[in-house]
């Protein structure tokens, strides 16, 4: 194939198995699209593939990576404390109005690294906040909504340092092809037989209904409590507009929600995280009643700790999930610096907020039903990665006994 043909699959996959909008089988809906300035030919590609499936406007809104840097050179400092909450405003009244969202990622991952930390923290939380009703809407998995990745110069820069601008962009390319599987006979049937595998696992998770999860491993020594009618989820789900979409493209996991009271002991990540332009490596902490007590990084831990900081559920967890250490990802052997990519290809965690669409009737509970079940509420969710070739995980039943889950890494 060729690239534009690879590109037009990439396309298509976002649209009929990320958004699952086909003509004549689901309603009319817009389309909001962010992306970076250089994933334009993607965008539209992505466009086309939409008016075609029944989208009545699609509206892209690029973001540059050149503006985003002037901001922290130039900006007064008060305004760091500041958003465009306009622009939040209108965001989440597209959603009321069931407007589908696709986000195509690809931004340098270390375009704010050397930036000040302080005013980066501000600006996330300020923007989090302003943010929180459409965030709400999108954990609630009220409309359908996808991501998918375009390959970036300084993205790939990043990935392949000894390889031209013109090689690095082109491995990243075929990695995002790959990984995103777009390269088979019919993507469109094989990404829906892969979400009935993943399915499949949800199932089995659902049917044992853990009490918790205990992992062991190199620095880990962890017991994780799953929230009261916690549910597994996996691959594609119904959204509540009835139509059918896969978040995130690619996807190798099976999640649900931990109770945010009973996460108990150490663990250590596995893969460094690379979250808002700072790289976080060696992530070592300690829970203690459900909370982050003790928390410690080979690098970036100031970046970390104000994470941390953001209010009190970014100490607790949101989001436990299980992916094989043999995911394509993981086989691929690269590091790709974007969490998209980089929590498939271990089993994660995620701080802050918990997803309601994995508590059973959690879509219709209040914030205090939420929060009676266990689940976690905060401005953030950050996922990093703890499995490895050297993990093992048992499941613990509601009466005690315990069953091996995964081992070195694989379902048993």
């Amino acid at each position: 194939m060729t690239f534009e043909e690879k590109l037009e699959r990439l396309a298509m996959v976002a649209v009929h198995v990320g958004l699952g909008m086909e003509a004549g089988k689901t309603t009319p809906q817009q389309v909001m699209m962010t992306a970076p300035l250089e994933a334009a030919p993607l965008v539209r590609k992505i466009t086309e593939q939409a008016y075609q499936a029944g989208a009545t406007l699609v509206t892209p809104l690029f973001s540059d990576d050149e503006c985003v840097l002037a901001r922290y050179r130039l900006a007064p400092d008060a305004s760091f404390d500041q958003t465009n909450e306009w622009m939040a405003e209108g965001v989440a009244k597209a959603f009321r109005g069931n407007t589908a969202r696709l986000a195509v990622a690809g931004g340098n991952p270390a375009l704010l690294a050397g930036q000040n930390p302080a005013k980066m923290a501000r600006a996330n939380k300020a923007a989090s906040i302003a943010m929180k009703p459409a965030m709400e809407m999108i954990t609630r998995h009220d409309i359908n909504w996808n991501i998918v990745a375009a390959a970036t110069p300084a993205w790939a820069k990043l990935m392949f340092p000894n390889d031209t601008e013109q090689e690095g962009v082109a491995k990243l390319w075929e990695a995002i092809f790959a990984t995103s599987r777009v390269l088979g006979r019919d993507p469109v049937a094989e990404w829906r037989a892969h979400s009935n595998n993943l399915q499949k696992k949800a199932a089995f998770l659902n049917e044992r209904n853990y009490k918790s999860l205990r992992y062991r491993g190199p620095g880990t020594e962890l017991e994780l409590g799953l929230s009261d009618g916690h549910k597994w989820l996996g691959g594609g789900c119904i959204a509540g507009n009835g139509i059918p979409c896969m978040p995130n493209i690619p996807t190798e996991e099976v999640f649900t929600t931990p109770h945010r009271e009973r996460a108990e002991g150490l663990v250590r990540s596995t893969k460094p995280l690379s979250h808002q332009g700072t790289l976080i490596r060696d992530i070592e902490v300690k829970f203690a009643g459900g909370k982050i007590v003790e928390a410690h990084a080979s690098e970036g831990e100031e970046a970390l700790r104000r994470r941390l900081d953001t209010d009190e559920g970014a100490r607790r967890l949101g989001e436990v999930a299980l992916v094989p250490h043999s995911s394509p990802i993981s086989a691929s052997g690269l590091m790709f610096y974007n969490t998209l990519f980089d929590e498939n290809a271990s089993s994660h965690i995620a701080l802050g907020q918990a997803y309601s669409t994995c508590l059973h009737g959690g879509d219709t509970m209040s914030k205090e039903e939420l929060a009676q079940r266990g689940a976690n509420e905060s401005l953030i969710h950050v996922d990093w990665m703890i499995g490895s070739g050297e993990v093992d995980i048992d499941g613990v039943t509601q009466a005690g006994a315990v069953e091996p889950l995964m081992r070195k890494g694989e379902w048993c």
